[in-house]
């Protein structure tokens, strides 16, 4: 159990109560209370048995609360009922939506931007000039296209030029990505950061009054929050990429960290910890910020971009989305 800047972590298992306007972890080793004054969000690794009283409290306290299952993989989130709804707003998404050049230009922003990220991370390195002139011709078919599907071929044509760079940069086997399940101890890294990256930007967009379910490049869905989805593309390259090259380049993962069943592979508890710690880490970094002039920490750009986003539908400002220049 550990908290790091207003995340709390649980991976021992037990029972998580609430005691008056406490929240107490339950298990083998005796109880210990969670502070959750300074806590915006929880993440159970464990095997955690918990109510409906508990779940009412975090909802009165605002508190996200995300599921992992055994093997480290996401499985859902508790969401507490929206405490900053705009009816306008709502509206202005789901026209955005319905509206096929309105919902074909978020889609496009949102990949302009990843593929522009991923090629940064690579530009930052030698011996990859073939690989990130490919990755101009997929932004410039970005451009080009003129439907979601088409637009998603593009994405994923310059996402494979870009994870074909990934074994000269780690000097780990990679093959192809591979997500369900991952089938090698990096595409297990990949997996496990995207599902935390997902989770944090859920929290982001709680804090806002967007509507988590309605999304642009991600066909929404009944059963999940595709917004994050979409808005999860931005930062993958800037904080998931960036802390799996910065681990494998110090050695701080070991091939003991993982752990393999018939036709996977997944991160172990001891792993999933230094990356936890690594990625909080890349969320307190700062970064001077072009158009404010000030310095912004990396996990306060996912808010900016929401801000970005929520400016473009109330047609206040064209969205122009999160490019590195740094």
């Amino acid at each position: 159990m550990r908290i790091m800047g207003k995340n709390y972590y649980i991976f021992s298992s037990g029972h998580l109560r609430r005691r008056q306007n406490t929240l107490f972890l339950e298990g083998e080793k005796g109880k210990k209370p969670i502070p959750v004054e300074g806590v915006e969000q929880i993440f159970l690794f464990g095997e955690i048995a918990l109510n409906t009283k508990l779940l009412n409290f975090l909802s009165q306290k605002g508190i996200v609360l995300h599921v992992f299952n055994y093997y480290g993989f996401y499985s859902g989130s508790f969401y507490p009922k929206e405490s900053l709804l705009s009816g306008t707003l709502v509206v202005r998404q789901v026209e955005h939506y319905l509206d096929k050049e309105k919902r074909l230009f978020i889609a496009k922003k949102f990949v302009e931007s990843s593929l522009h990220n991923m090629k940064r991370n690579l530009e930052k390195r030698e011996g990859f000039y073939q690989q990130i002139e490919k990755i101009k011709e997929a932004v410039d078919r970005v451009s080009h296209v003129g439907s979601i599907n088409e637009l998603m071929l593009a994405e994923a044509y310059g996402r494979r030029v870009y994870f074909s760079c990934w074994e000269q940069i780690t000097g780990w086997e990679f093959g192809e990505r591979s997500m369900r399940p991952p089938r090698n101890p990096l595409n297990a890294l990949i997996s496990f950061g995207n599902s935390m990256l997902y989770a944090l930007i859920l929290r982001e967009i709680y804090m806002t009054a967007l509507n988590p379910t309605v999304s642009y490049l991600h066909e929404p869905g009944a059963r999940r929050f595709s917004l994050a989805l979409d808005v999860s593309e931005v930062f993958k390259p800037i904080l998931v990429d960036k802390v799996i090259f910065r681990m494998v380049d110090r050695g701080q993962l070991k091939e003991e960290d993982f752990l393999e069943e018939p036709e996977f592979v997944y991160l172990g508890e001891k792993g999933r910890k230094a990356f936890i710690r690594e990625l909080d880490a890349q969320l307190e970094k700062t970064i001077l910020h072009r158009a404010l002039r000030r310095r912004i920490k990396y996990k306060n750009l996912i808010r900016l971009e929401l801000y970005k986003l929520i400016k473009h539908l109330l047609g206040e400002k064209i969205y122009k989305p999160l490019k590195v220049w740094w």
